[in-house]
Order: structure tokens, then C-alpha cells, then sequence
């Protein structure tokens, strides 16, 4: 149950959107949000229905919703399917939620339907006036540097084999995790990470030739069943 926040003069949105980015303006919107005593709201929007987003959006938006459990932030608004302007909806959030202060990444100004050149927040100042506005500068090479060394994320399966795991792209019954295959740029091999939440966290492992390279580290279980034998 989350506690009553001392301030409700004040209320705070962070704008997110898809890349690195997005946890670095939700961990800036919740030590504003600790510092007024106030709520705290993240908002991402979408054309496209939830069931419709590739492993990679699904991704972040799992991962966000994991980082707003474990700062324990007021709502996390996820507005899939919206045929709306974004400007539109965060004008319809902010009235919602009497809205005083709104952070949104200098960055995403290309991502918020292709708006650029400091034109969104133009927008946002005519459709929200009355709300401060915090335009937090990015680092645009941790996006650079992410897609450097891997492929775009798909979406995967761990399947156990034996005491190892190994690297699925069909779902089946054997199936023990779900999450986002990221293969390194440059081999022919299924070589990378694979991303997935298990009991409410973020699990990285490393894949070689399309198996976990350290499965007794990651999952205890295996280490019990190691152990029995």
C-alpha cells in the first residue's frame, strides 16, 4: 500500500519512450518526486495495441514497470492503441492528475510522432501552460553504443536441456523463461545476452552457440538439482 504523500500541491510526470533512456527519467522523476514529498506518474503512449509490440518494446515496458514496483511510484500509465496526439494525451493525463511539473527527454523529441527541433515542447506550452517544464539532456551514445555490438532484441525462449539451457524461438510446453534475445553484430552463431524477468527481476544471461553459458549462477534450482545428483 503506498503512503500518503505530504505535498499534493504539487504532482509529477515523466514522459517516457522507448531506449536506455527512459529508466534514467523515471529514476530523475521519482528523486524530484522524494524531494517535494509529492505524487509521481510515468506515461508512455502508443499507435499500436500492447499485443501488437515486438519483444523489444514489451521489454522495456516490463522493465519499467519493474522500476516503478521497486521505487514504489504512484502509477505507471501505459496508453496503448491511441489514435490521439501524444501532446493531447499528456494534456488529458495532466488535467487528470493535477500535473504541476512534467519531465520529458531532450532526445525524445524525434520519437514523440517525429517532432523536432525543440517543436514538441512548443506544443506541450501551448496545449499545458500552466505546468513547469523539465527537459532533461541524454546521453545519446548509450543508444550509439547498445546497437554497436548487438542486433535489434526478438523475442526468445530458455528451454531446459539436460542441466543446460539452451536458446528457443518457438514457444513449446518445455519453455521455462520468456524474454529478448540480443545477438551479438558479427557471428553467425546465436552469440549475445538474453533478457527476462524472473519472481519480479531483471535476469541477464549470456548465450554461446544457443546455450546458457552459466546456468548455476542464475537459476538456484539448477544448483539444487546439480546437487541432488
Amino acid at each position: 500500500m503506498k503512503k500518503t504523500k505530504g505535498r499534493m500541491d504539487e504532482s509529477i510526470l515523466v514522459c517516457v519512450y522507448y531506449g536506455p533512456n527512459g529508466e534514467r527519467l523515471i529514476r530523475r522523476g521519482h528523486k524530484m518526486a522524494s524531494m517535494l514529498d509529492c505524487p509521481l506518474y510515468i506515461l508512455t503512449v502508443d499507435p499500436l495495441p500492447y499485443d501488437e509490440f515486438d519483444a523489444e518494446k514489451s521489454g522495456y515496458i516490463e522493465s519499467w514497470k519493474e522500476l516503478v514496483d521497486e521505487l514504489d511510484i504512484d502509477e505507471f500509465i501505459l496508453r496503448d492503441n491511441e489514435k490521439q496526439p501524444t501532446s493531447k494525451v499528456i494534456a488529458e493525463i495532466t488535467n487528470k492528475h493535477n500535473i504541476t511539473q512534467i519531465i520529458i527527454g531532450q532526445t525524445a523529441q524525434s520519437r514523440w510522432e517525429e517532432i523536432t527541433k525543440g517543436s514538441f515542447l512548443n506544443v506541450l506550452l501551448r496545449e499545458i501552460p500552466f505546468v513547469d517544464f523539465h527537459v532533461v539532456s541524454l546521453d545519446r551514445s548509450i543508444k550509439a553504443d547498445e546497437e554497436s555490438h548487438f542486433e535489434k532484441g526478438v523475442r526468445g525462449y530458455l528451454v531446459k536441456d539436460g542441466n543446460d539451457y539452451r536458446l528457443s524461438f518457438s514457444s513449446s510446453k518445455h519453455v521455462c523463461h520468456e524474454g529478448i534475445f540480443y545477438k551479438e553484430i558479427g557471428t553467425d552463431f546465436n552469440n549475445g545476452v538474453f533478457k527476462f524477468i524472473k519472481d519480479n527481476k531483471k535476469c541477464q544471461v549470456h548465450i554461446t552457440d544457443d546455450k546458457v553459458t552459466a546456468p548455476i549462477n542464475i537459476y538456484p534450482f539448477v544448483k539444487e538439482e546439480l546437487l541432488k545428483k
